[in-house]
């Protein structure tokens, strides 16, 4: 059996080349637009959200490579939301996985659109899927809801209006679980539909992501404080005023709460019978530098 460095290594390489087929040869005027859209889905990095949905169609005994769209699909709406939140209405960043980000290399108002055109597009790659329709159809309804307004958007949104005060932790959780953690669960359940998954392993992927995702989050917060920014690729103490879990908890304290978010995140990969590269990778983010 592969072990998780094996597996996600060879998924990226095999999905990165996937990545730079999707504009190629477009043949449309509006190849500024294909081009920056094509700049950030290029632009590298771990691919998790990708790869989960990989992971968890084989979990369900399904052909991985019919989950292709649907992994490119939440990779569209992820690269879409960080050109989005590096604009300088949001984060206002200057770099994003060490290169220059989009409105830097392209202005505002090609960003803005580059943006809308990868989400809008998503959509379009998930009814391309060789999937039968009602599978399609959950694939479109999963990504939706947790990229709109009651999922990545609202946390967004919630971010955005908390920045004038000092958050409850409740608060703190309520952004968080949505501005990073409903896409993770997207991928997650996206992984299970396309799979053919039953609705007990649906739940249990949902249950896996919640938990996944705010360890993710909450090791980023850290990572914002004690990270290395060549590493990250980005800069860091960029948050140290924003409602982070470390200005909650402090440093011991997050550290402690990630090792039992990961232990919860593996204990709800029960009813998989194969799912030995989840709980690695659960294992892999609670620690990384990255």
């Amino acid at each position: 059996m592969q072990s998780l460095t094996e597996a996600w290594q060879a998924f990226i390489q095999q999905f990165d080349a996937s990545l730079q087929k999707v504009y190629a040869d477009h043949g449309e005027p509006q190849e500024r637009l294909f081009e920056a859209m094509s700049y950030s889905l290029n632009a590298g990095g771990k691919r998790l959200r990708p790869f989960l949905v990989y992971q968890f169609c084989k979990a369900c005994g399904g052909d991985a490579e019919k989950a292709f769209h649907a992994a490119l699909a939440v990779e569209m709406v992820h690269t879409y939301s960080l050109i989005h939140d590096d604009l300088p209405a949001m984060d206002n960043d200057d770099y994003r996985r060490g290169k220059p980000t989009n409105h830097k290399v392209y202005g505002e108002a090609m960003a803005i659109l580059a943006g809308d055109g990868l989400l809008t597009d998503a959509f379009s790659t998930l009814t391309r899927a060789p999937l039968p329709p009602d599978r399609i159809a959950s694939c479109v309804e999963c990504l939706a809801g947790n990229a709109g307004p009651w999922g990545m958007v609202g946390g967004q949104v919630l971010d955005i209006l908390s920045e004038e005060r000092e958050l409850t932790e409740q608060e703190v959780r309520a952004v968080q679980t949505r501005k990073t953690g409903c896409l993770i669960k997207a991928a997650c359940c996206l992984g299970v539909i396309c799979g053919g998954g039953s609705a007990e392993q649906r739940s249990a992927a949902e249950a896996y992501a919640d938990h996944l995702g705010l360890a993710f989050q909450i090791r980023d917060d850290v990572l914002d404080v004690i990270g290395d920014a060549e590493k990250l690729g980005k800069a860091v103490g960029v948050d140290a005023q924003k409602n982070t879990f470390v200005r909650l908890y402090g440093i011991d304290a997050c550290q402690e709460r990630i090792e039992s978010e990961t232990q919860a995140a593996c204990a709800a990969l029960h009813c998989f019978k194969n799912a030995e590269l989840l709980r690695d990778l659960a294992q892999y983010l609670a620690k990384r530098d990255h």
